[in-house]
């Protein structure tokens, strides 16, 4: 019956697109409309990939594409901002935090 066959694998196939010039435009506007941004490397992944997630001081984020961690690096570097692993640091309380006042009163922001 081959219930337990394996499938051959092809390769991974990333379903999403490469960084761009709106999403570099994007992360720089966040860091210079906010204070105390901090930057995370997320990994790649089967679906997605390499991506920084911007943390400013009060807990509000936004993640875009990166050409990878060299690129994040980068990135961070031109922008005088630190920069993290995710895998290594996990995200910041305030974030998690902004994210709780966001379900709690949605209308505020």
């Amino acid at each position: 019956m081959g219930l337990f066959r394996r499938r051959k694998k092809v390769g991974a196939v990333s379903l999403d697109r490469a960084a761009d010039r709106a999403d570099l435009d994007h992360l720089e506007n966040f860091v210079r409309t906010r204070k105390g941004v901090e930057a995370y490397i997320e990994p790649r992944t089967t679906v997605t990939e390499t991506t920084v997630m911007l943390i400013a001081d009060d807990g509000e984020w936004t993640r875009r594409r990166i050409d990878g961690p060299d690129g994040a690096r980068r990135f961070a570097h031109r922008l005088g901002i630190p920069i993290y692993d995710v895998r290594l640091m996990g995200y910041p309380q305030r974030m998690r935090d902004y994210n709780e006042r966001r379900k709690r009163r949605p209308e505020l922001f």
